[in-house]
């Protein structure tokens, strides 16, 4: 589950950065439930919060390519549908990964697996 403050923008969002579709089952003001295009599992939660962003989540999204390509491909694309860049204070020297904040302003990094420590 992602909170966030507008749950419909946030579907707009998230459906086309993760290739999904709302569930018909109950969506509100203040749920969606996003799911495979083919109709499988469930994948991912939206829910109202009035609570601020954090700037160093405990937890968030990780979107896991297979090459700095793609990842560079991958960046584009999801600025390309509204996330912005994040100016993260806290990257490692050559990082695997690049920081971004959704519209709703909560942080997910797309993650090179080509480069990510756990390969080496």
């Amino acid at each position: 589950m992602v909170g966030v403050a507008d749950v419909a923008a946030a579907a707009v969002f998230w459906t086309a950065a993760l290739n999904l579709v709302e569930s018909p089952e109950g969506p509100s003001d203040r749920w969606r439930t996003l799911v495979a295009r083919d109709g499988g599992e469930r994948v991912l939660g939206l829910m109202h919060s009035d609570s601020p962003v954090e700037n160093h989540p405990r937890l968030h999204l990780d979107l896991l390519v297979d090459s700095t390509a793609e990842q560079r491909s991958e960046v584009e694309r999801l600025v390309g549908l509204g996330a912005t860049r994040v100016d993260w204070d806290s990257y490692p020297p050559d990082p695997d990964f690049v920081v971004l904040a959704d519209p709703d302003g909560n942080l997910f990094c797309v993650v090179d697996l080509s480069r990510a420590p756990s390969v080496s």
